[in-house]
C-alpha cells in the first residue's frame, strides 16, 4: 500500500465522523449524530441511546427532539462521498452517511465534512453486503447509488447494486420495506396513492445498468417513480441530481448521457424470480462505449 494511502487510513481512524465496520450501531444513528453535533469526543457508541424514548427520557431538550426527527439517507458505494457531502450541504436538517470499502476514498469526503463543520455527515467503511448489520429496521429513509461499478459481464450481474440480492438487504433497514413496522403513523403518498417512503435513487452513465434496473423493477412489480435516460435534457431536474461526482466527470461508459431512476421497494422480492431475471437480462444490449470498456478490462486482466 502506498504511503499516501497509509496516511489517509491512519487519518480516518481518528475521525469521529468515520466508523469502520461499526458494531452495536443498529438504531443508534440519531443519537450518534446528536453527539457528533455536540462535538463529543470520543463518541461512546456503547452508551448511545437506541430509541427516541430513551434519549428523550434522559435529556428531553428541543435539540434532541430535532435530532431524533432528522431523516437519514445513505450513499452506497460512495467513493469520495460527493453525494453525501453535497446533500449534507443542501439539507442541514437531515443526516447523511456514505458507505464504501475504500478508506482512502472515504477520507476525501470525511475531511471536507470536518473542514466545513458539517456535523450531519458521516461515513462507514464496510462492504455493502454488511449494511443490515449497522442499521435497524425502518432506520433509513432513502438510498442513493451514484455511478457504481455496472459489473458489465453477465456473469457478474449479482454484484450490481440494484440486483434483487442487494434490494433484499436494503429492505431490512429502509422505511417502507417489506415487513415495515406497524407503529409508523405517517405514510407519505404521491398523487397516485403510491407509498413514496423508502426510496432508492440510481444515477449512472451505464445504459446497461439503467436497463437492467428497469428490468428488475418491471419483473418484481416495484414502484417506478421516475426514470430518464438523459437526465440533463429534462426540462425540470431535481436539484439533488445536479450534484456531480468524480466518476461522473470521467464518463467511463462513454455514453455522453446520465441515466436516473427513482423507485421504492415495498414489495416482496420472490427468490423464484431470480432465475427468470437471469435469463431475461441476457437480451439487454451494451452500447459501444461499454463494449470497449469490457474489452479493455479483459485485456488488463490477461496482463495481470
Amino acid at each position: 500500500m502506498g504511503q499516501k494511502k497509509l496516511i489517509k487510513f491512519a487519518a480516518i481512524k481518528e475521525y469521529e465522523n468515520v466508523l469502520e465496520y461499526p458494531q452495536d450501531m443498529q438504531g443508534k444513528w440519531a443519537a450518534f449524530f446528536d453527539a457528533l453535533g455536540k462535538n463529543k469526543s470520543p463518541i461512546d457508541i456503547a452508551n448511545l441511546a437506541v430509541s427516541d424514548d430513551t434519549l428523550l427520557a434522559t435529556n428531553p431538550t428541543p435539540t434532541n427532539k430535532m435530532a431524533l426527527n432528522k431523516p437519514l439517507t445513505l450513499e452506497l458505494a460512495c467513493g469520495r462521498g460527493e453525494y453525501a457531502v453535497g446533500l449534507g450541504r443542501m439539507f442541514p436538517e437531515q443526516n447523511f452517511i456514505g458507505v464504501d470499502l475504500k478508506g482512502n476514498r472515504i477520507w476525501k469526503g470525511a475531511s471536507i465534512a470536518n473542514k466545513e463543520g458539517l456535523k450531519n455527515i458521516a461515513f462507514v467503511r464496510s462492504q455493502i453486503e454488511l449494511t443490515p448489520n449497522y442499521f435497524a429496521k425502518d432506520e433509513v429513509d432513502e438510498i442513493w447509488i451514484t455511478f457504481p461499478d455496472p459489473q458489465l459481464r453477465w456473469s457478474k450481474a449479482k454484484k450490481r447494486l440494484t440486483h434483487p440480492k442487494f434490494l433484499r438487504l436494503y429492505q431490512q433497514f429502509l422505511k417502507g420495506g417489506v415487513g415495515k413496522s406497524k407503529d409508523i403513523k405517517e405514510v407519505t403518498k404521491n398523487n397516485n396513492g403510491i407509498d413514496i417512503r423508502g426510496i432508492v435513487h440510481l444515477k449512472t452513465d451505464s445504459p446497461l445498468l439503467y436497463n437492467f434496473t428497469l428490468k428488475v423493477i418491471e419483473l418484481y412489480g416495484l414502484n417506478l417513480l421516475y426514470k430518464t435516460d438523459n437526465l440533463y435534457a429534462e426540462a425540470t431536474i431535481d436539484p439533488r441530481c445536479l450534484i456531480k461526482t468524480y466518476y461522473e466527470g470521467l464518463d467511463i461508459a462513454q455514453s455522453n448521457k446520465i441515466h436516473y431512476i427513482k423507485f421504492n421497494i415495498d414489495k416482496e422480492l420472490p427468490i423464484a424470480l431470480d432465475d427468470i431475471l437471469k435469463e431475461t437480462i441476457k437480451d439487454i444490449p451494451m452500447d459501444a462505449g461499454e463494449l470497449l470498456r469490457m474489452e479493455a478490462e479483459a485485456a488488463r486482466a490477461k496482463k495481470e
